[in-house]
């Protein structure tokens, strides 16, 4: 159960989808209840789910968060993480092992010194604002030679995008379109917002054997007072709590953790969420189909158990559905 191979399974690399389905709610949707698996499509949520539930997206804006420069003549990477209090930035870098305290980064418009550095995490002071010189920082399994296209730049937001702080996207929510929004309140679906500043490090895969020993880098939460009131009238009217994507679950049961009960949060959480956790939270999820090895694939098998999602997965590989941030969607329900 917590060894790094029971999370591995063949994903062609074909099968990892390089844009998102047009229009995005024609995505496909695997339904993967306790009893059964249902292929339907995402525009089929208001079919598929009740009235009195409540979606509770993300709204976090992705911001460009890419940069090469040079340090002592050697090419460097720097994804930004994220700011720092004191106005200094926490960043990813490659051929880090350049780079000591002192190191100056040339990004041509600005430059970065090395404040301090952490295996391949660096703290960085930069001369300038460094999301003004950055490009998106796509996820390196999409496939962009030349680097991200204009189409890219609105492909990787969601309809909710509203505070600029993250480096990746909450991707189930980029299926959710005007019309279905629409679709899903005429129903008497409600939604309710979180806000998850995704981290460059949700890109690190799992370098150890047993996944309880893997960490998460903190990310900034904030679960606003009017949707943990949201959430209590929907437990109340008999509503279901269905988390559109990880980050909002990771939020939700961060919010949840002292109590049993929703309440308004706001700070970081490192929330690592393994097989055996006690869900206080969420009923379902709306979340893609996320890679072998990770972390977020050992948090879908938590969350409606491992067989079932390798079988769920089993099935979406014979079908065809498309994986990974641009790819098709899951609506897990909780195990029992």
């Amino acid at each position: 159960m917590f060894a790094l191979a029971d999370y591995d399974y063949a994903l062609p690399p074909e099968r990892i989808a390089q844009e998102p389905a047009r229009p995005r709610d024609s995505a496909r949707l695997l339904v993967v209840a306790r009893d059964r698996l249902e292929d339907r499509i995402v525009a089929d949520l208001p079919a598929v789910l009740r009235p009195d539930d409540l979606l509770v997206v993300n709204d976090t804006r992705v911001i460009p968060a890419q940069l090469e420069g040079t340090a002592g003549g050697a090419r460097v990477g720097v994804t930004l993480d994220r700011p720092l209090p004191d106005g200094t930035w926490e960043a990813l870098a490659r051929n880090a092992r350049r780079l000591k305290p002192g190191s100056v980064i040339d990004f041509g418009a600005i430059t970065a010194e090395v404040l301090a550095r952490a295996g391949g995490t660096v703290r960085l002071s930069f001369s300038g604002d460094p999301t003004a010189s950055a490009t998106l920082a796509l996820p390196p399994y999409i496939d962009r030679a030349q680097g991200p296209t204009p189409a890219d730049a609105e492909d990787y937001q969601t309809t909710f995008a509203r505070h600029p702080g993250a480096v990746a996207a909450p991707t189930a929510g980029m299926h959710l379109t005007p019309r279905l929004i629409d679709a899903l309140a005429a129903r008497g679906i409600r939604l309710a917002h979180v806000t998850l500043h995704v981290g460059a490090g949700t890109f690190l895969p799992i370098r150890v054997d047993d996944v309880r020993a893997h960490r998460l880098h903190a990310e900034r939460a904030t679960l606003p007072a009017e949707t943990a009131a949201a959430i209590a009238a929907t437990r109340r009217a008999g509503g279901r709590i269905v988390a559109v994507g990880t980050t909002s679950l990771r939020t939700l049961e961060t919010a949840a953790r002292a109590t049993g009960e929703v309440r308004p949060f706001s700070g970081e959480t490192d929330l690592y969420i393994t097989p055996g956790f006690d869900f206080r939270a969420a009923d379902l999820l709306l979340t893609n189909f996320h890679l072998p090895r990770t972390s977020l694939m050992v948090l879908v098998c938590a969350f409606a158990g491992r067989d079932r999602i390798m079988a769920a997965y089993a099935h979406a590989l014979a079908a065809g559905y498309r994986f990974a941030s641009y790819g098709d969607a899951t609506l897990l329900e909780r195990a029992a």
